[in-house]
């Protein structure tokens, strides 16, 4: 039995489990298992996935930003980067005293330091550069698409379709390609829904279908900005609204190659547990 302090937040309803652990002593090793049970939405607390909460000095990264974000996915594998993770991470943060929200809030991850500006309710990240890769193929059950590799501190591949409900249930990852994904592949698929302004739904490798995901949409914005031909000024960057079954967010692509994703970001709950499993 071990007894532990979480809380629960999401980012346009991609929720997650936060667990407090500032100085790594509450949670030095995250067993994938326990990682899973957390998550499970019967057996748990259910979520997409738990944020540990610690100080990069106790997580021996050293980054230059005083916290760290130990993401795991819904499965207990690593992740690279949330970007709607990492929103939720700074509101606590916030809420917690720990952060100042007049200032730029630096969090480590396992993609680099990002940096969090807070607008009222909305939180902004600046998600740092990207990589446009190859062409390949996404299929479901009876479909099959085009997609754009485009990795935005994790993998995507995002597929242009007349409509998201053709993606079908998604109760199991789509097809892709391994040689283009040896380590697996979030799937967007996205359809127009007017100027500067998608929908998408997501397959996120290790979670499964989830109701928003800041990297995709990051991936999302900046492969239909590919694709309309626009590019962003020393002025003006690229803006586009990407929504999403969780709510809206919004994807700037700014002139020095970096990608802005901006969006809600709310705590719901918090407790104390004891842990029989």
């Amino acid at each position: 039995m071990r007894r532990f302090t979480w809380l629960k937040g999401h980012g346009t309803e991609n929720d997650f489990v936060l667990l407090p652990d500032y100085d790594g002593q509450a949670h030095p090793d995250l067993d994938p298992a326990f990682v899973a049970a957390l998550c499970h939405r019967r057996r748990g607390i259910g979520a997409d996935g738990v944020m540990r909460v610690v100080r990069s000095a106790a997580a021996g990264i050293d980054s230059g930003a005083e916290w760290f974000m130990d993401y795991r996915n819904a499965d207990g594998s690593l992740s690279e980067m949330c970007g709607n993770g990492v929103r939720v991470f700074a509101r606590h943060l916030i809420e917690e005293g720990l952060a100042d929200a007049s200032q730029p809030i630096p969090i480590a991850t396992r993609d680099g330091v990002k940096v969090i500006d807070v607008a009222g309710d909305q939180i902004r990240v600046d998600m740092g550069s990207f990589v446009v890769g190859e062409h390949s193929e996404v299929s479901v059950p009876g479909h099959r698409w085009p997609a754009r590799e485009v990795r935005t501190g994790n993998p995507h591949a995002v597929a242009f379709v007349d409509s998201v409900a053709d993606a079908g249930p998604l109760a199991e990852a789509p097809g892709f390609d391994r040689e283009v994904y040896p380590d697996g592949v979030n799937v967007e698929f996205v359809e127009r829904r007017g100027e500067r302004h998608v929908g998408m739904r997501v397959h996120e490798r290790g979670s499964g279908e989830t109701r928003s995901c800041g990297t995709g949409a990051c991936a999302v914005g900046l492969a239909t900005a590919l694709a309309d031909e626009a590019r962003p000024t020393a002025d003006t960057p690229v803006r586009y609204r990407v929504d999403v079954p969780g709510g809206t967010v919004h994807v700037e692509w700014t002139a020095d190659d970096h990608l802005i994703l901006e969006g809600p970001a709310v705590i719901v709950a918090s407790g104390e547990m004891e842990w029989r499993a």
